[in-house]
């Protein structure tokens, strides 16, 4: 057994915001396929530097949401517990001490919308009086949402966001996004794209999409939601601007243990030369201790067993102690669609837990065929019907 010690607190974040780059070179990539969805060893480059958008910024592959932070009520389970202060300037502070936390651990992607309460204006200003240089960091924003809810937890019935998916709105809101936060906007992105919407055959807005492109140099995506979301992305890999190019580089999709039916068409975006993006890799805290729900104490004893097991190499005492969550992202990293994973933290001491994937994946990487075998159990019993899944999430409750 392992005698416990603990690193000074000044040494453990960076430990694991570097771990992700010390991968070693002696392994070989591989690309499986499995019924869910491809599992994939990354390659040395990609554990160590992402470079997102082509815009030569390298990140490790771990944003951050502002789902969470930008408004005092969201559907993520325990979010009323994490934020204490619910006034604008309360949680403009508490935003900017998670985006430190962000920040020290290595993320430099952020991902924010129109429709997120104040989540614009809340990293506007953290970038700001930061003086983060804007060539070391990418920001995205969506357009197609409008927030409702007034600063409201509770409306009363009545929706916290409503989706506008004109070009109309489009050209409304894109000002706004770009006049808080260029020169840092870089990627730009439709809010949960639908086919029920018919965004993506609306030529106005395609046309108004590609005119952003070649003008103000954004690169283009697409979020999605919803069990059409495998259909959805593969209409919008059609899509070409008036040029005859094809409009969208990004897709921001939900992936995790529990929801892994988009996997394979996010394999054929990556392969199609589109970024990938995971959101929601704790499924709204559903892969977390908080969920009431005892079907996913299987899921979670798994993960954590995984976590726990490979969190270090042989023979090393690892003073992090990996959790659920860790293990969660991880998995969803180590896919074959290499995509960005999303932290939805809500709070500094989230981020930091999150950011355990990183070294978790470097640790699983260098396993093979052991740490492969583990995550394709977890894969197959974690898996829900999509329809379940999405039910489930739509009965979640904002707090």
């Amino acid at each position: 057994m392992h005698a416990t010690r603990t690193a000074p607190a000044r040494l453990r974040a960076p430990a694991i915001a570097e771990g992700y780059r010390r991968t070693s070179r002696a392994r070989v990539n591989r690309l499986t396929r499995a019924s869910a969805a491809p599992f994939y060893t990354p390659a040395t480059d990609y554990v160590a530097q992402k470079k997102m958008l082509e815009v030569g910024v390298r990140t490790p592959p771990l944003g951050l949401g502002l789902a969470a932070l930008g408004r005092p009520g969201y559907i993520n389970i325990g979010h009323d517990a994490d934020i204490k202060g619910k006034s604008m300037d309360e949680m403009r502070a508490h935003a900017h001490e998670t985006l430190d936390a962000a920040w020290a651990m290595g993320v430099r992607y952020f991902d924010c919308a129109r429709s997120y309460g104040a989540s614009e204006e809340f990293l506007s200003s953290w970038l700001q009086s930061r003086n983060i240089p804007h060539d070391k960091i990418v920001v995205g924003s969506k357009w197609g949402y409008t927030y409702t809810a007034d600063w409201r937890v509770d409306t009363d019935g009545e929706a916290h966001e409503v989706k506008e998916h004109t070009a109309e709105n489009l050209a409304r809101q894109y000002p706004t996004s770009a006049d808080l936060l260029d020169p840092y906007l870089r990627l730009y992105q439709i809010h949960s794209a639908t086919a029920e919407s018919g965004v993506l055959r609306n030529k106005d807005v395609v046309a108004k999409l590609s005119e952003l492109k070649a003008s103000k140099g954004v690169k283009i995506g697409l979020t999605l939601s919803g069990v059409e979301q495998a259909d959805v992305l593969r209409e919008a890999m059609t899509v070409t601007a008036p040029d005859g190019a094809k409009l969208f580089d990004c897709v921001q999709a939900t992936w995790n243990v529990m929801e892994q039916s988009a996997g394979a068409a996010l394999l054929e975006a990556k392969e199609s030369g589109m970024e990938v993006i995971v959101k929601e890799a704790l499924a709204n805290g559903r892969l977390s201790s908080r969920n009431p729900d005892d079907s996913v104490l299987p899921v979670m004893e798994a993960l954590r067993a995984l976590a726990s097991d490979f969190g270090s190499p042989p023979g090393r005492f690892d003073s992090f102690v990996y959790k659920a969550d860790s293990a969660a992202i991880a998995i969803a990293m180590i896919q074959g669609f290499q995509p960005m994973v999303l932290s939805g933290a809500a709070t500094p001491h989230q981020v930091r837990s999150n950011a355990g994937a990183l070294t978790l994946l470097k640790y699983l990487t260098n396993a093979g065929d052991a740490a492969e075998g583990r995550v394709r159990e977890i894969l197959e019993m974690a898996r829900q019907d999509p329809e379940s899944y999405w039910a489930d999430r739509a009965a979640l409750e904002w707090n």
